[in-house]
């Protein structure tokens, strides 16, 4: 995989990470007030879940990496023998 797919998977992956991971330990708020969401969480703990993705993203693209590169899955012959 080159320096330009490379870079695009891992955004990929960290965007479809992130969303995964944003409902994980979500509380609502208990005492609502006028103006604020009732689904609004209390402490959204962003920057964790920033880091978190981050981390997992760059564990999956290691292993998609290593994928790719050891022609388990040879995506061009799946191309050669399409009809």
């Amino acid at each position: 995989m080159d320096l330009v797919s490379g870079i695009v998977v891992y955004v990929i992956l960290w965007w479809w990470i992130l969303f995964m991971v944003l409902p994980v330990g979500v509380r609502r708020e208990d005492d609502v007030q006028q103006g604020n969401d009732a689904g609004a969480p209390k402490k959204p703990m962003l920057a964790v879940k920033l880091l978190a993705t981050t981390v997992i993203a760059a564990l999956v693209w290691v292993g998609v990496d290593l994928v790719v590169r050891s022609d388990l899955i040879s995506f061009r012959e799946m191309i050669r023998d399409w009809p």
